[in-house]
């Protein structure tokens, strides 16, 4: 003569119940439509203008870019090995993509030459940015050299 759980005891705990796992509080909806939203946030936004733009360009006008990836230089190559091979195909979403399955399908001993031109190029850009970073240090870069180029 043991104890059974009565029914309401059942509904209240969350482990025999099998549908309150999905019952969820409602959180009430916001009063402002969406119309008056994308308005309220156009006033909001600080205009992005081309002003910040050009100073970073001319501010970076001398820094060196970043090297290509292993992968540009098969892409590279790859590409020119296909369209020898698939003269009728001028699509470059289809020859990414061929490029793409080949690389995947690559083994690392196929990658390695790729790797060591990307590495080569990383050091030498490495030199380079670490030139440029002194040079700035020392204010051979000044804008007043670049507006100079302006004046003239």
């Amino acid at each position: 003569m043991g104890k059974t759980p009565s029914s309401s005891a059942t509904a209240e705990s969350p482990t025999t119940t099998p549908h309150t796992h999905r019952k969820m509080a409602l959180r009430p909806r916001p009063t402002v439509t969406m119309k008056e939203k994308e308005i309220s946030t156009e006033k909001k936004r600080p205009k992005m203008g081309a002003n910040k733009n050009k100073k970073k360009k001319l501010d970076d006008a001398n820094k060196p870019k970043k090297p290509p990836t292993a992968f540009f230089y098969f892409l590279e190559d790859f590409r020119k090995e296909f369209q020898e091979q698939n003269p009728n195909v001028r699509s470059m979403r289809e020859i990414g993509k061929a490029c793409g399955d080949k690389w995947k399908i690559m083994t690392y001993e196929e990658k390695v030459q790729y790797y060591d031109i990307a590495t080569e190029k990383r050091a030498k850009f490495e030199k380079a940015l670490a030139d440029y970073v002194k040079k700035q240090e020392n204010g051979e870069y000044d804008k007043s050299d670049d507006d100079s180029d302006y004046d003239a």
